[in-house]
């Protein structure tokens, strides 16, 4: 029996508590006025890219723990992103990091690439770690560091990462550049040094990229330095992003900001600014948590997807494609489930930023009726919206129950069998 059968089986078995869960929503939603038509098609379009680091159990400096069957290629990262895509519909897209990712045979990945119905949409580099054979260390920065020859490596680098994505084929335009750049000692840093250095080596990477590409620049307050870091905020990604060009973007990571900061509010920032060029999913209760998206916070999730929603209805706002993708890490569950998780919270949170009465929210908000607008945005919020997501992915030809599917058919096990119990991913 093919996968495409084993999918039309088990969907059969769950119809008829999803019809009817369907009916009564689609009702709900046509008698408040909403097109639901319209919503299937815009969360069918929804898409949020895999990173090929993320199909491994991730742990902690004190241990980690395999799952067993993780990927140990990329041509078995596309094949374990190609069976999240099947059952899900809205996970079309991979990432990669390089160097863990560098492709052996191009023409062979492509080709694997388009059996799996998926696309390498960014790249992403790495000056964070010092790699076998690397000739000079990062072990106090990069693009900032104070020797010229290192900065030029890292240059390099980046350029490098571009150039492999290039050959990926034609949807692969975006570079990303995370820095862990930083200090850990005052006067260790000369701050306004360093960050004109990092400038310096962000432009001529920005100058090299092919002119329809996209540069991502990623923030962090903290970690892995805890006295400075080089781009510590949104401020100045953004600062360097207008330094650039207008090819360059700010990217938000959901756990790189300290606890309780507003990231709605920057949200709404960095597209009035028209600045806003990703996003990077996942939950977090203290810090860089990295846990699965919506977990944690589900209605911050929600808000911030409000923002994005409401951005997109507005004429006013000239902000380019935002690129979604996630980036959690796995220390006890099974990876390919808990990103099944987190694209199902994400397009719930989506699907809920959907339904806000936009224009009763923003008559509440000109009356300064407070109450009325934050009852507008919890109408929204507290909607089971799990059938119109179910709906959504069924109709593209996904499973209804994703992760019922993925376990029904005992895909960790079969990975187990075919690649090993002690199979560890490689990357982080």
């Amino acid at each position: 029996m093919t996968f495409s059968d084993q999918l039309n089986e088990y969907n059969q078995t769950l119809a008829g508590d999803h019809n009817f869960r369907w009916g009564y929503l689609g009702e709900q939603l046509s008698r408040s006025g909403h097109d639901v038509e319209a919503l299937l098609q815009q969360l069918a379009a929804f898409q949020v890219a895999i990173p090929s680091w993320a199909l491994g159990t991730g742990g902690t400096r004190f241990g980690r723990f395999p799952a067993g069957g993780e990927p140990r290629s990329l041509e078995e990262k596309i094949e374990d992103v190609g069976i999240i895509h099947a059952l899900n519909r809205s996970s079309g897209a991979i990432s990669l990091h390089i160097p863990w990712d560098i492709p052996r045979d191009y023409e062979a990945i492509r080709q694997l690439l388009q059996a799996n119905d998926l696309i390498i949409d960014s790249v992403n580099s790495n000056t964070f770690q010092d790699q076998s054979g690397q000739p000079l260390s990062y072990k106090f920065g990069s693009l900032c560091h104070t020797d010229t020859a290192v900065r030029q490596q890292a240059v390099e680098h980046n350029i490098q990462v571009a150039e492999y994505g290039q050959k990926l084929g034609d949807e692969c335009k975006t570079l990303t550049v995370w820095l862990s750049d930083g200090s850990d000692f005052p006067g260790q840093h000369h701050f306004r040094r360093a960050y004109q250095r990092t400038l310096d080596s962000l432009q001529t990477i920005y100058n090299a990229l092919p002119s329809d590409w996209t540069m991502l620049i990623e923030y962090k307050p903290y970690e892995p330095h805890f006295y400075s870091m080089l781009i510590p905020d949104w401020g100045t990604s953004l600062r360097l992003s207008e330094a650039c060009g207008p090819k360059a973007q700010v990217l938000v990571d959901l756990g790189h900001h300290l606890p309780n900061t507003n990231i709605e509010q920057i949200v709404a920032r960095l597209l009035h600014f028209g600045r806003l060029g990703g996003f990077h999913f996942n939950g977090s209760m203290y810090g860089d948590d990295d846990l699965t998206t919506g977990s944690i916070k589900p209605f911050q999730l929600f808000l911030i997807f409000c923002e994005l929603v409401q951005a997109a209805q507005d004429s006013v706002v000239r902000n380019p494609p935002v690129a979604y993708m996630i980036d959690a890490s796995h220390n006890l569950k099974d990876p390919i489930e808990d990103l099944l998780q987190s694209v199902q919270n994400i397009l719930t949170a989506y699907a809920k930023a959907l339904l806000v009465d936009t224009e009763a929210l923003f008559d509440a908000q000109d009356a300064n009726d407070a109450v009325r607008a934050e009852e507008v945005l919890r109408d929204a919020f507290m909607t089971d919206v799990r059938a119109l997501v179910a709906e959504a992915i069924h109709r593209q030809g996904g499973a209804l129950d994703p992760i019922g599917l993925y376990r029904n058919l005992s895909i960790r096990q079969q990975r187990i069998d075919t690649r090993g119990k002690l199979a560890v991913a490689t990357g982080l």
